[in-house]
């Protein structure tokens, strides 16, 4: 009989929400003045945004998991009784992890999906969550990954940086963009496309102003939708708490916060906030 087994990346913050506990979860690895840290397990959010906030020249940096890594988590659910494993990734876009987690499928003896989120934090956490629902439910890999598509195809996710140099570090702008938007104080507004890649749609001259207009296109774009809405935080939780309260009062409900696991806050920095939706169809 089949048995279909769920893991997801750490990117996909699933460690810091309710979640079953047999959804497997393979983290990468963050590397902070050359000691190694696995993401969640050995250094949560908070800890490693205050870190960051007190030493900006903190020398920081990240991989995925190894291949080697992954394949163990395979052998371990296969010796659980799975039969047939989805696997869902942060976008290939965004990490090498996608790629590791195929390479790792191909040395093992069963049917390992490894399935491309085009996105990272709720997004994929829902993923992982409807997926393992849909296999209690005795549900095939094909109804599962059908789910899955309606969820990857029907989201939005836009982002802001407080500082323009996390991103020229890890290659996002180059570096005479990086000075002048230093010099002028720029926030780039950025979304999630839907081939999975992160793009600049806006510079914006403030924090408050990218705020703001974080909360107008996502008001826009969701009305007259059934959706699901999360604000993604860094060290900025108690701002986004009064941004959570503010779209709730525009008719919103039940707003999630989830914060940026550490990784994917390396890329980011400190004060990155982030406001996305999923609409239910």
């Amino acid at each position: 009989m089949e048995k279909i087994g769920v893991a997801v990346c750490g990117n996909s913050g699933i460690d810091y929400l309710v979640h079953d506990k047999e959804i497997r979860i393979f983290r990468s690895l963050l590397n902070i003045e050359k000691k190694e840290y696995e993401d969640f397990i050995e250094i949560n959010s908070d800890d490693f945004y205050s870190r960051l906030v007190k030493n900006p020249n903190l020398d920081i940096s990240t991989a995925q998991t190894s291949t080697g890594k992954i394949l163990e988590m395979y052998e371990e659910m296969r010796t659980a009784g799975y039969t047939k494993l989805i696997v869902i990734t942060i976008s290939k876009l965004l990490s090498g992890t996608y790629q590791n987690a195929v390479l790792a499928a191909k040395m093992i003896d069963m049917e390992v999906i490894v399935y491309d989120s085009l996105s990272l934090t709720y997004v994929e956490a829902l993923m992982a969550m409807t997926a393992k629902k849909m296999a209690d439910e005795k549900k095939t890999a094909e109804e599962i990954l059908t789910q899955l598509d309606k969820i990857r195809d029907n989201n939005h996710v836009y982002i802001t940086v407080d500082t323009l140099k996390y991103l020229i570090k890890n290659g996002r702008l180059s570096g005479v963009a990086g000075a002048l938007g230093s010099l002028l104080k720029l926030r780039p507004l950025l979304h999630l496309s839907k081939e999975g890649k992160v793009d600049t749609i806006a510079k914006i001259r403030t924090t408050a102003k990218a705020r703001e207009e974080l909360k107008q296109r996502i008001l826009s774009e969701v009305q007259g939708k059934d959706v699901i809405t999360f604000i993604v935080y860094t060290n900025n939780m108690a701002e986004m708490l009064d941004l959570k309260d503010e779209l709730e009062e525009s008719g919103l409900k039940n707003v999630l916060l989830i914060p940026l696991t550490p990784v994917v806050g390396c890329h980011a920095g400190p004060g990155t906030m982030g406001v996305g939706y999923i609409e239910k169809v």
